[in-house]
């Protein structure tokens, strides 16, 4: 009663509606997010995880035509709203995600294409504009404020954006209820096959759907840039955030996603009260700059399923058993191509053999997406986070601001990291044993997304930290061979893990869940110990990069990092280890022998040919040295056989021996 008695005075009472007020512009354009989303999947059937990448894209070129080209803020506006951002997305339908959906694609399939096009055009916009923010974004509205009758001061801008979020949201309604158009959108989101045999030009409304999501992505892009410096990372990552407000709506109710921006913002905006002394200020700060992280992991776990899902990881869409395995000519070609290219920076000098460092180390991290994804089938998007719990875990053990724990030396605080970091698998590993498909991959990212914001992000967690290699290992040389030292080591233990019992039993669990629970599996410690696992690989390899710069840096292990290296192990062949290493070359590669941003549009491109390349570029490599095999003569080689027993082996070989001396008797 005290509390609500002082909240009802006059002077509160006005300060609480003034920050809601206030709160309304970002929760305006939560909104808007969430309307684009929810429209988009109900006509596609598609969680356009790009949208922050479309809406970073569509800022980014209007501040180009109003800045540097002086264009007028109205006619820029209009081409970029009107023109290049519905464009884009019908684009992204006719060349992307039309020609999965005609294939017949997974949801899985479909996830990583919109991983791809994220990635692709953040890496085109690094390129074009380079990695510096800029905090000269034109406004679309001025932010000149007016007073209400009541005497309250609201902005004209944040004005304008509710209105937009009000009409928009009014007119999906109309629109797909007493509408000819709006009839076939909901034939196509009942069934899409039987709405196309009705008649029904489904691809047409999947682009107009497209057009549409990609027209509100592009409005919340140019109407958040204004407020914030405008850079590749920051803004594509926070409207990726605002999912949370269409998932709240399971997708569909464009009503509830309204409802839930709106009031995230407001709550936002109210929690600025909080101002608690000490150490924890920074904390509450941060979750009040947070708030949608947090909405978004609450909102995925209590509802444990969402669209279709699927349980076959996205290195396998579309292919049969073992399509992501080398041969054994091509295992022997690839194993040693992965040889030469570690051993070459030990050649290297200076700033050259200082970049190569990074290799090994991702390469690590690279292994624990396999050893997730690829053996067990569960989609991570939040291995960055692990990676960055190994440096930092290793910085604080090593300055001894662990409570209770002295001091300790380099290798010993290395250990004790990975030790830690390897329980907080069940961050993700338990959420898994109910979840799968998209529900889980939003999970995998809150929680990366969370451990970057509330920890790695925070001065309480990374000042005053010492991170530095022992004396032995001081030179980049030596150090560099011990990292080697370890990434064999870690590329043999996975590939045994691989090849032995509990190998098959995930490999069971990735190709199909409920047979291997029906096959008297334990599915749930099944899916634990590949996140456990997991954990402790990332959190190795994010250890090493931290001793390898000799320091702790937070951007290494932002959210984004983490969708990078997915979708790159994805393109490598997500059950193939030395798939892994390649990948972490290439990546570390093309952006220190070329220019920055190189490697994501790589990636990109490739992550959006997946489907035409299943298993990924080991995959690739695999039929073509079969088809080499054919074409000389050479019998085929028979399918992998991680799922069969010693004996079934044994027995297959034997009829393939005699099937062959019977077809060369004359």
């Amino acid at each position: 009663m005290p509390l609500l008695a002082a909240l009802t005075e006059p002077a509160a009472l006005s300060l609480t509606i003034d920050l809601a007020i206030a709160g309304l512009a970002v929760g305006s354009a939560a909104a808007l997010s969430g309307i684009g989303l929810v429209v988009t999947y109900r006509a596609t059937g598609v969680l356009n995880l790009a949208q922050g990448a479309q809406a970073m894209v569509v800022a980014y070129l209007l501040r180009e035509l109003v800045v540097v080209w002086h264009w007028p803020v109205g006619l820029a506006a209009a081409l970029c709203l009107l023109v290049v951002a519905p464009g884009l997305g019908v684009v992204l339908e006719l060349g992307v995600f039309r020609p999965l959906q005609r294939r017949g694609a997974g949801p899985a399939e479909t996830m990583v294409a919109t991983i791809g096009v994220f990635i692709l055009l953040t890496g085109a916009v690094v390129l074009l504009w380079g990695t510096g923010p800029y905090a000269d974004a034109p406004s679309l509205v001025p932010s000149t404020p007016f007073t209400l009758p009541g005497g309250h001061s609201v902005r004209l801008d944040t004005a304008v954006q509710l209105g937009v979020v009000l009409v928009l949201s009014a007119l999906v309604a109309v629109v797909t209820r007493y509408t000819p158009f709006g009839l076939q959108l909901r034939a196509v989101v009942d069934d899409r096959r039987l709405a196309e045999l009705s008649g029904v030009n489904a691809g047409r409304v999947s682009a107009i759907g497209w057009a549409f999501g990609s027209f509100t992505a592009g409005l919340v892009g140019v109407l958040l840039a204004p407020n914030l410096l405008l850079d590749p990372y920051g803004l594509s990552l926070l409207v990726m955030e605002t999912m949370a407000v269409a998932v709240a709506g399971r997708l569909r109710s464009v009503g509830m996603a309204v409802a839930v921006g709106l009031g995230l913002g407001v709550a936002g905006s109210e929690l600025t009260r909080l101002r608690p002394g000490g150490q924890i200020l920074p904390l509450v700060q941060a979750l009040q700059s947070n708030l949608f992280v947090i909405a978004l992991l609450v909102v995925v776990l209590l509802q444990g399923r969402l669209g279709t899902g699927s349980q076959a990881p996205p290195a396998r869409a579309g292919g049969g058993a073992g399509v992501g395995r080398l041969v054994p000519e091509r295992g022997v070609v690839a194993a040693m191509a992965c040889t030469v290219l570690l051993l070459m920076p030990l050649g290297f000098r200076g700033p050259d053999l200082r970049d190569a460092l990074q290799v090994p180390a991702l390469a690590l991290v690279l292994l624990s997406v396999v050893v997730v994804t690829g053996y067990g089938g569960q989609v991570s998007l939040g291995q960055a986070g692990y990676a960055g719990m190994g440096a930092l875990g290793t910085a604080l053990f090593m300055s001894g601001k662990v409570p209770g724990v002295p001091a300790m030396p380099a290798i010993p605080a290395l250990l004790c990291a990975v030790l830690v970091t390897i329980p907080l698998g069940l961050l993700t590993g338990w959420p898994a044993i109910r979840r799968r498909g998209l529900a889980l991959a939003l999970v995998t990212f809150a929680v990366g997304t969370a451990m970057s914001r509330f920890v790695f992000d925070q001065p309480y967690a990374t000042t005053g930290l010492l991170l530095d290699r022992p004396g032995f290992l001081a030179d980049n040389r030596a150090f560099y061979a011990a990292e080697l030292a370890l990434l064999a080591l870690g590329v043999v233990i996975v590939r045994n893990l691989h090849r032995g019992r509990l190998g098959r039993a995930l490999t069971a669990l990735r190709d199909h869940e409920a047979g291997a629970s029906a096959a008297g599996l334990n599915v749930p410690w099944l899916k634990v110990f590949a996140f456990l696992t997991g954990a402790g690989l990332a959190a190795l390899g994010g250890g090493l990069m931290g001793l390898g710069g000799r320091a702790f840096n937070a951007a290494t292990f932002d959210p984004l990092q983490g969708l990078i290296w997915f979708a790159t192990v994805v393109v490598a062949g997500a059950d193939s280890a030395l798939g892994a290493v390649l990948a972490a070359a290439l990546l570390v590669g093309l952006d220190t022998g070329t220019a920055q941003g190189i490697s994501t549009v790589v990636v990109g491109a490739l992550a959006l040919a997946i489907g035409r390349m299943p298993g990924g570029l080991a995959g690739t490599l695999a039929r073509l040295g079969t088809t080499a095999g054919l074409g000389a003569g050479r019998a085929p080689l028979p399918p992998p056989s991680a799922q069969l027993t010693p004996l079934g082996e044994r027995v297959r070989t034997h009829i393939a021996r005699r099937t062959t001396a019977g077809q060369s008797r004359p």
